[in-house]
């Protein structure tokens, strides 16, 4: 279908609608359309009528340029009534409603976290985030004084930090392996963490992807290493889950945390626990859970008085990512991600600190221009264009860091790459 056909199709299903599909459902019809059986992914991925239909399922403001979905995304607003339509039912009853009713559907929505993610519904608690989830497992696995935890220099910082807590605390040892972006292969990953590895070594923490580069990590590789010496692994997951495509079996990992309001597009507060069935007993919960519970992983979801709304609402995320497609949603963010890096590869002063590769990058990518700060460049990139990117002040790759998701269009990118031209012509005026 092209775009005229799209819309004109569109105009008469609003038209002929019921009021309440008139209100929300056009969005749902929006992220159904366009039929792409039979094509392969990269070949969707280059075609703008079937991404002007996915465009059209977000409220984003279009007045500015929003390359910062590594930090959180908007959902689409499928997602955004469904939470609403719940937080209007919690208000009309609240204990009756939300405990009653909504609390208890919390389960439709594991089963089928589950089943995304290729792992048994006991294994799957729901979190706030991704944070929360890993430091679940940071807080609760028994270390002694003296035990070390191995981890990366490019790890995110709130979990370096829960480590640092657990040194002060617990006179545990952290020791760090470090890389640069982008490394020369997969197997040096590999190599790198096997040389931080000593005989005191309990547990690895490391990134699925990480936040800073984009850079994807040989999970299976490197939890298979831990596993055949003893030591236990918990996987970043933060900015992987609805990003590629993968399941529970590619990775062999003890422990996975990830946030859901990032690449799957669910509401805000959002994330979700993996634990390996045999270790959910022995890890302690954040908050405090009966013992009856020590083996139940819903002993990680005794958090208080939570809203329904936010963990229901996923089911809808699901289904809109489902919709898409993950092999054809990681080839369009491949996409996006190459018409900019490739337009400014090989300029004077560009350092690309994100692969090309697919085995090693995503859609999120990382940039620098010799002699400007990444703090300077995102302020000037904001300030005259209204683009949003995130500085990134490692040193091991000092940029900007770029992530443009589904909603953005060609000519946001385009812009984007414009206006880093013109400041690698002119600089940044003082």
């Amino acid at each position: 279908m092209n775009r005229r056909g799209f819309l004109q199709s569109m105009a008469g299903a609003a038209a002929v609608a019921p009021p309440a599909l008139r209100d929300d459902g056009l969005m749902r019809i929006l992220s159904a359309t366009s039929s792409v059986e039979g094509r392969t992914p990269q070949e969707v991925a280059v075609d703008e009528d079937f991404w002007f239909a996915v465009q059209q399922a977000f409220t984003v403001n279009r007045t500015l340029i929003h390359l910062n979905n590594g930090g959180v995304c908007p959902s689409p607003k499928v997602v955004q009534d469904a939470m609403k339509r719940y937080l209007d039912y919690s208000n009309q009853a609240t204990s009756y409603h939300m405990w009653g009713h909504l609390e208890p559907e919390v389960e439709g929505v594991r089963i089928r976290l589950a089943r995304a993610f290729g792992c048994d519904p006991e294994e799957m608690a729901i979190t706030r985030n991704a944070s929360e989830a890993l430091e679940i497992c940071q807080m609760g696995l028994d270390l002694e004084p003296g035990d070390e935890v191995l981890t990366t220099g490019q790890d995110y910082p709130r979990m370096l930090t829960t480590w640092d807590q657990r040194v002060r605390r617990d006179g545990i040892v952290v020791n760090k392996v470090s890389f640069p972006a982008p490394p020369p292969s997969m197997q040096y990953l590999v190599d790198q963490i096997e040389s931080g590895i000593t005989p005191r070594t309990k547990v690895i923490l490391f990134c699925h992807i990480t936040n800073l580069s984009g850079q994807i990590f040989p999970v299976k590789e490197i939890c298979q290493l831990a596993r055949d010496r003893g030591i236990e692994t918990i996987v970043d997951g933060a900015h992987a889950f609805a990003h590629f495509p993968f399941e529970r079996d590619d990775l062999d990992c003890d422990y996975y945390g990830t946030s859901l309001h990032k690449w799957l597009l669910a509401p805000h507060g959002t994330g979700f626990l993996y634990v390996k069935r045999d270790k959910i007993e022995k890890l302690w919960p954040l908050m405090a859970a009966p013992e009856r519970m020590n083996d139940n992983i819903r002993k990680f979801e005794e958090i208080g008085t939570h809203p329904a709304a936010n963990h229901n609402a996923i089911g809808e995320a699901l289904t809109f990512h489902n919709g898409i497609g993950a092999e054809r949603k990681i080839a369009r963010l491949r996409y996006l991600r190459d018409r900019w890096m490739r337009r400014l590869e090989g300029q004077p002063g560009v350092q690309l600190h994100t692969s090309f590769d697919p085995a090693m990058s995503g859609g999120l990518a990382n940039v620098g221009l010799e002699g400007i700060e990444p703090g300077q460049l995102s302020s000037h990139l904001w300030r005259t264009q209204k683009i949003i990117v995130t500085p990134i002040g490692h040193e091991a790759c000092k940029g900007v860091r770029v992530t443009p998701n589904v909603y953005t269009t060609l000519e946001e990118v385009d812009r984007f790459a414009e206006a880093m031209e013109d400041v690698i012509r002119n600089g940044i005026p003082s």
